[in-house]
């Protein structure tokens, strides 16, 4: 007997608890339509933050945000690569930190062993981007290998709460064509 086929080009976007949080469902519909599976991972506090019954309708998984049970059945299928956008301040310092005290930050940990291509968006407001240790721990991010766009990329300057997720898109597309 066969299971079901592996979903191909599985995309894992671990959501942190940033303003974009609350509209990434536009950015799951725009990866769909690059024939991407799409499985929604938040952060603790993140998940107060989206709708996860209608990213898991959308996306046709459960929206994860804490480590399963032991001898629960995995509910995803294995990711080919991962997105964090958006990417707070304290996620970003953690994850180069190595702490893993959440289930998104222990696959982005296991994603950087696993050698998986990670592209990561940090939302961050200026006084906190221009901490020296979250400059150094971007750059450390870039040195692992980690595609790093820049902070904020996605805010549109006309309107506070409209985000740009094509440049997110249209990086995933160039790193997929560099393979």
């Amino acid at each position: 007997m066969t299971g079901s086929p592996r979903p191909t080009r599985v995309l894992y976007l671990v959501v942190c608890a940033a303003p974009p949080a609350q509209a990434v469902g536009e950015l799951v519909e725009l990866l769909q339509e690059q024939d991407r599976t799409v499985c929604v991972i938040a952060t603790p506090r993140a998940a107060g933050w989206i709708d996860g019954a209608a990213l898991a309708e959308q996306t046709g998984y459960p929206v994860r945000h804490d480590y399963k049970q032991p001898g629960t059945p995995e509910t995803l299928p294995l990711a080919d690569a991962i997105l964090v956008v958006p990417a707070t301040f304290n996620t970003i310092n953690k994850w180069v930190a190595g702490v893993s005290d959440t289930f998104a930050l222990g696959l982005m940990n296991e994603a950087i062993g696993l050698k998986l291509p990670i592209t990561v968006v940090p939302y961050v407001k200026s006084s906190l981007a221009a901490h020296p240790t979250f400059e150094r721990n971007l750059r450390t991010l870039g040195e692992w290998g980690v595609i790093v766009l820049p902070n904020e990329v996605i805010r549109m300057k006309s309107a506070e709460y409209s985000f740009d997720w094509r440049r997110v898109v249209d990086a995933l597309h160039n790193e997929q064509a560099a393979e």
